[in-house]
């Protein structure tokens, strides 16, 4: 059973960081790509962060450039995403989801984890 979990929100205020974190597990994900989404209430998902398990190719969302990191811990079957310098607009239920490589829709989705960015 492949299940991802994602973990790390919390309640921080303007320009502060969070790490969060998305554990995979139930199949081997080498030939997949993570990537994390947000949504904010009354807002439809949003992409946000994309990386390919074996390659490490990233791509961002305009709105996170320059602030998140999306990294992989093979060994731990991990994803992260690192947000800095946080705005109120951040604020959303962000989750992880995986497609396999090549494909544009995504086969797993996390259950989400709320971030909230207080100015």
């Amino acid at each position: 059973q492949v299940q991802l979990v994602e973990s790390g929100g919390g309640l921080v205020q303007a320009g502060d960081s969070l790490r969060l974190s998305c554990a995979a597990s139930g199949r081997t994900f080498s030939n997949y790509g993570m990537g994390w989404f947000r949504q904010a209430p009354g807002k439809e998902r949003e992409f946000v962060a994309y990386i390919a398990w074996s390659t490490g190719y990233t791509v961002y969302s305009d709105s996170v450039k320059g602030r998140f990191t999306i990294s992989r811990d093979n060994a731990k079957n991990t994803v992260h995403l690192q947000m800095n310098s946080l705005k109120p607009e951040d604020t959303a239920v962000y989750f992880c989801a995986a497609r396999p490589l090549g494909r544009l829709t995504y086969d797993y989705w996390g259950q989400g984890t709320q971030v909230t960015v207080s100015s």
